[in-house]
């Protein structure tokens, strides 16, 4: 009896020690659980949490290259405007010097064939046409040789006008046509104002200015003459018209002075004892 009631009370105490750990073992599996529960909010908080900055990432990363794409783009394109831009003027530059090089070539042959025929000119001696064209040669665009050689020609060809003008001058003079004198010899002078003749011509046109009674016309020419005339022959002879012109427009002190001057300057000269002459008839005069 007693071992039975030993197995019983064992058998009660290994039941309530198993109630204790069915107990026991429910609670660490509640606990369990709930840590499990805890564990798997956790995860997928921070999956989330991992997935949105996982996709902010990508959003930022596709941000940063749509952004360096589109400013490589820009650049790409302002650099193919501005290539653009340069081959454009490039161009525009070659056709302007395009079109100004056959300009030139254009007035290059025009002027090449109005220096032929000007040329002509010169080579059949129409010395008139030879310097009323000369202007207009002088504004083409030819070469330096080609104006010396042409400025020559017409220098050549006013000196041979300007000697024939002096000549037809003097021969007026010889058949006292004053007035054509005067006109011929204005010619020569305008035509060759540094020629060799040219003082001679002078000495001629202040003597047919005082026939013609414009002696004062004639007092500047012959004033230079007598005083520095590049022809030493004539410094008397214009001497000695001067104080005529001078007493023909009553310019008595400045007469007498001259011919004194005159007397002075050129004791051997044939006018000198006309000169005298004149000079002792002036005293008379106020």
């Amino acid at each position: 009896m007693d071992d039975i009631d030993e197995e019983l009370n064992e058998i009660k105490r290994e039941i309530v020690e198993s109630r204790g750990l069915v107990i026991k073992t429910n609670n660490l599996t509640s606990a369990l659980a709930a840590d499990l529960r805890t564990i798997t909010k956790r995860q997928q908080s921070f999956e989330r949490t991992a997935f949105l900055n996982s996709a902010f990432v990508f959003v930022l990363f596709v941000g940063v290259v749509i952004g360096s794409v589109y400013v490589a783009w820009n650049a790409r394109v302002d650099s193919m405007g501005r290539e653009g831009k340069e081959a454009k003027d490039k161009a525009d530059r070659a056709q302007q010097e395009l079109e100004a090089l056959k300009k030139q070539v254009g007035e290059r042959t025009a002027a090449e064939s109005a220096a032929g025929s000007y040329y002509e000119l010169i080579r059949a001696g129409r010395r008139r046409e030879v310097i009323d064209g000369h202007k207009k040669m002088r504004e083409l665009p030819l070469s330096r040789a080609e104006q010396a050689f042409f400025n020559d020609a017409v220098e050549q060809a006013k000196n041979e006008l300007s000697i024939e003008s002096y000549q037809a001058g003097r021969e007026h003079v010889r058949g006292g046509r004053w007035n054509e004198a005067t006109k011929a010899l204005e010619e020569s002078i305008s035509l060759s104002a540094t020629g060799s003749h040219t003082p001679s011509a002078e000495l001629e046109l202040a003597r047919a200015l005082r026939k013609l009674n414009r002696a004062k016309e004639a007092i500047p020419i012959l004033s230079r003459l007598s005083e520095s005339s590049p022809n030493p022959e004539i410094l008397d002879d214009a001497t000695f018209l001067l104080a005529q012109c001078l007493d023909d427009t009553q310019a008595y002190n400045d007469a007498r002075s001259t011919y004194r001057s005159f007397i002075r300057r050129f004791p051997d000269s044939p006018l000198r004892n006309e000169a005298q002459m004149a000079l002792e008839e002036l005293k008379l005069k106020k």
